[in-house]
């Protein structure tokens, strides 16, 4: 059985003290695929660290966070430009317009989240969409840039049945991570109404831990007890969710 994370920060400073060791238990654990999302260019020195010290687990997406568009934004949307120029990445991401930090900064959010759009297109990558509080923003964009060389993954997938669909209808597959074992989490109420087809399996450890670590730092191991709460709720074995997910995986970062 093969797990990927689609989704972890295995750079974040919350791993300082173990990194090694939490990769090697998650490696362990059948979790051995590993992709790594951008915040802004001061991390992207450590991401390219990561991938030296793990090349045949590490895969590095390049991008600029919502929460990292600030004055300066265009010169951090220079850098994710001569990145993407220099070398190979798996994805654009993660990208995307978050209203609940802060809302005044919504117009160079959504100028950042499609400059990084086309960027994608232009280079034949999926994109790996961050939203938090700000679906109906997200998907105004998406239907401006929508085509078939729009595709990636909606990440941490927090929604609706309906707005589930509508990310689809983009052609994104969904992102399910810690929030669907929550008993609060609500997505749990309709996932298996979604074709497997259409999800990934995420941690974006260290945070957002799945029950019963809820609360603590998450690491990518984790993501088993998401696979075990997506077997329940599909009725059908957690090998067959691995194997569905990982493909899906194969198939958005074209491995």
């Amino acid at each position: 059985m093969i797990v990927t994370d689609t989704h972890t920060h295995l750079y974040s400073d919350a791993f300082d003290d173990d990194r090694a060791a939490m990769i090697q238990r998650a490696i362990d654990n059948n979790v051995s695929r590993f992709f790594i999302p951008a915040i802004d260019s001061g991390y992207t020195d450590s991401m390219l660290q990561l991938e030296q010290d793990f090349p045949d687990h590490v895969f590095l997406m390049m991008g600029l966070h919502p929460t990292s568009v600030k004055e300066n934004y265009k010169k951090e949307l220079a850098h994710v430009e001569e990145m993407l120029a220099k070398r190979h990445f798996y994805a654009v991401g993660e990208i995307g317009i978050d209203l609940y930090w802060d809302t005044s900064t919504l117009a160079i959010q959504k100028d950042a989240f499609k400059h990084q759009i086309k960027l994608a297109k232009h280079y034949k990558l999926p994109i790996v969409i961050h939203c938090r509080d700000a679906f109906d923003e997200i998907f105004d964009v998406l239907e401006t840039e929508k085509s078939d060389d729009l595709f990636g993954i909606f990440h941490c997938f927090t929604g609706t049945l309906e707005q589930a669909q509508k990310a689809i209808s983009y052609n994104m597959k969904l992102g399910i991570g810690g929030v669907a074992t929550f008993k609060n989490g609500k997505i749990d109420q309709f996932l298996n109404q979604i074709d497997l087809k259409h999800i990934v399996l995420e941690t974006d450890s260290p945070y957002l831990a799945p029950k019963p670590y809820r609360g603590k730092r998450n690491e990518s191991a984790y993501i088993i007890k998401v696979l075990e709460k997506l077997s329940e709720l599909y009725e059908l074995p957690q090998e067959k969710i691995a194997e569905v997910t990982t493909q899906n995986s194969k198939d958005i970062f074209n491995i």
